[in-house]
């Protein structure tokens, strides 16, 4: 394959995480307007809280659309897979965008449908979008390759955020409160069906081609777990502090700084985006140097720094005194965190074999992000309800120290990877 069309095929694969990334985070982005809507009260923690648990719901569905997405990539193919995922989350910010928010449990009710369409969705593109980037890319800058997909991720964020500021600067929070709210959601599904368009241009990897009769046999839950019990265990725990970090610094950061340390909403917004900035040059550069040095010394650097920095890092934003310094703490804990996640996708797939890897990087992966990502916001905030909020900071330390033990005892997966086309 000639390089001008191995570079395509990678950012028509990505395009599409982009736009899924946008699409899942307008949600945690714009709750702090929607959420009154849904969920009248009169304490905003309640009020966060609620929207919180409904996000959480999207995550619960990603176990079960990574199985099913999964299977169909290793059996379908790698493409087939990524244009139905990005066709499912177009659907689901449709819904959302239309809800009538008058009709009490009724539309509380249709609000986490659409986050079961979107979370089958994510559970989907996430192990077809790093399976195909993993196979198509030349094994000499797979980890950079990673770290660029990763920024796609952090660019739909940045952009979901982006459109928050510049809402709130020509609607205002009136606006946003009664309907403005609508508008990211109705722009995600018109973007989800341009990427749509694109994919369909994009080549098969060969590796899917030279193995795909053995996944009928193999890519199945049950095989899964049986003939792989290491590899998933590690995806599980890995996953699960990489999780908790990137949604507590990225996601759960803006709310973080409004409910606690007091910041106006739209500085908060303008911290995060200055830190999602950040993360997307770093992200790159970690991968590049996985390239080098191997992917366990960067993982365990990304942990080790992750679990020591946690709680003096959130116990020090909680108490910043202006954007610039919050600014600077929250970069603290973020660059160790790139490194894991610039590797994230990458070192996934390099644990498997063709037949089962898009099962591989997804379920166990799904199941991680349901039981830690998904929830960080929702513990974050149950901790600070309770009246312990630097409990949650210990909480994120120790699931970050036990990711450093597996990301210590594993191989380099640079060194022995199962990529072999």
């Amino acid at each position: 394959m000639q390089d001008r069309q191995r570079l395509r095929n990678i950012i028509g694969g990505s395009a599409g995480n982009f736009v899924e990334w946008f699409d899942w985070f307008v949600y945690s982005s714009f709750a702090l307007y929607f959420s009154r809507a849904f969920f009248p009260s009169d304490d905003q923690t309640v009020q966060l809280l609620n929207s919180a648990l409904v996000f959480a719901v999207g995550f619960l569905a990603r176990p079960l659309g990574a199985w099913l997405m999964g299977r169909y990539a290793d059996r379908a193919g790698r493409r087939a897979a990524l244009a139905l995922s990005v066709g499912m989350m177009c659907g689901g910010s449709l819904l959302i965008a239309v809800i009538p928010t008058g009709l009490g449990l009724a539309s509380t009710l249709l609000l986490a449908l659409a986050r079961v369409v979107q979370g089958l969705s994510m559970g989907g593109e996430y192990g077809a979008s790093a399976t195909y980037l993993s196979e198509m890319a030349q094994p000499r800058t797979r980890g950079f390759w990673s770290g660029v997909y990763f920024s796609t991720l952090i660019a739909g964020q940045l952009t979901a955020l982006l459109l928050l500021i510049a809402l709130q600067s020509m609607l205002g929070d009136a606006a946003l409160y009664d309907w403005g709210w609508r508008i990211p959601f109705a722009v995600g599904a018109a973007l989800a069906l341009v990427v749509s368009w694109i994919r369909r241009g994009i080549d098969e990897t060969r590796s899917h081609q030279a193995e795909s009769q053995g996944a009928a046999q193999e890519s199945t839950g049950w095989g899964l777990l049986t003939k792989y019990p290491r590899e998933t265990g590690i995806v599980i725990v890995l996953s699960a502090g990489g999780g908790m970090g990137f949604y507590t610094y990225t996601v759960y950061m803006q709310k973080f700084l409004v409910n606690t340390a007091g910041f106006a909403k739209d500085v908060a917004s303008q911290v995060v985006t200055g830190v999602l900035l950040a993360m997307m040059v770093l992200m790159p550069l970690m991968g590049a140097l996985s390239d080098r040095v191997g992917r366990k010394p960067v993982m365990m650097f990304s942990y080790g720094a992750g679990a020591l920095l946690a709680v003096p890092a959130l116990s020090a934003i909680a108490t910043a005194s202006g954007p610039l310094q919050a600014f600077l703490l929250c970069l603290v804990p973020v660059v160790p965190l790139a490194g894991y996640n610039a590797l994230s996708g990458i070192l996934k797939a390099e644990l498997f074999p063709t037949r089962v890897r898009a099962l591989g990087v997804a379920l166990p992966y799904a199941i991680s992000q349901a039981l830690f990502g998904g929830n960080a916001e929702t513990a974050a905030l149950a901790f600070k309800k309770a009246g312990n909020e630097a409990g949650y900071f210990w909480l994120i330390a120790t699931v970050m120290a036990a990711g450093f033990v597996v990301a210590a005892l594993m191989r380099d997966t640079q060194r022995h990877t199962l990529i072999t086309q």
